[in-house]
């Protein structure tokens, strides 16, 4: 009886052993999970590399699993340059962020959708702001971008502080580079990428969310993609 083949993409691989792989899976039916990849490195097709669309059977028992039959699952996007590092960066906080073995096919979509469009040349920005949303999302840590913690609409000339587990509250009469206008934030939750706040307030409140969720470790994938800007400038 042949294994059933399921959708997959590799997120992450490392040598293990004499010439096999240990590889970071996001799973349509499974969610992130790792597994032995045996012959990774021999010459058998196809090789465990991120952003290669595959269907994969997996088997085994306990925390690792095995990879027992893999095939490429049409042609790969094409990611170069800023957008290869935003892939990398995806890649990274699924592995930081998502709990293993947790089916997430909305999730698995949205990362498939996201970048095909990093491939087609879309706008970086809001592709890695609303991902990053719908991640929280899936985290469980979505919190309202429409009304503030009294359960009141936002208002477009308000100000706003983001409280972790509570959500955006009002901070009547003050303005500082700390808060939030209720004009970008009403925009973010719009998805109106034209409006001149959208994307300052997407990026910064993402950052401070995700921030608290991370910890102090910093992503490898900003640190690089930051390390080549100020060589380029060199």
């Amino acid at each position: 009886m042949q294994p059933e083949l399921r959708p997959a993409w590799v997120l992450h691989v490392r040598p293990w052993r004499d010439s096999s792989a240990l590889v970071d899976l996001f799973c349509l039916d499974q969610g992130v999970l790792r597994a032995v990849w045996r012959g990774a490195r021999g010459r058998r097709a196809p090789q465990p590399q991120p952003f290669v669309p595959l269907l994969l059977a997996l088997g085994g028992r306990g925390e690792l699993a095995t990879v027992h039959q893999a095939e490429v699952a049409g042609s790969a996007p094409r990611l170069h340059g800023n957008a290869l590092f935003s892939g990398f960066y995806l890649n990274e906080l699924l592995l930081r962020l998502m709990p293993q073995g947790e089916a997430q096919p909305l999730l698995f979509a949205a990362y498939q959708s996201v970048l095909q469009a990093l491939a087609d040349g879309q706008p970086l920005e809001p592709l890695l702001r609303q991902f990053e949303w719908q991640l929280l999302g899936a985290l469980g840590y979505a919190f309202s971008l429409s009304h503030d913690t009294q359960e009141a609409p936002l208002q477009s000339d308000g100000s706003y502080c983001w409280q972790a587990g509570e959500g955006l509250q009002p901070v009547a009469g003050q303005t500082s580079p700390q808060l939030f206008s209720g004009a970008g934030l009403l925009a973010f939750a719009a998805a109106d990428w034209q409006h001149p706040q959208a994307l300052p307030t997407a990026k910064r409140l993402m950052r401070l969310v995700l921030a608290g969720l991370l910890g102090d470790k910093p992503l490898h994938s900003r640190q690089l993609f930051l390390s080549l800007k100020e060589s380029d400038r060199d």
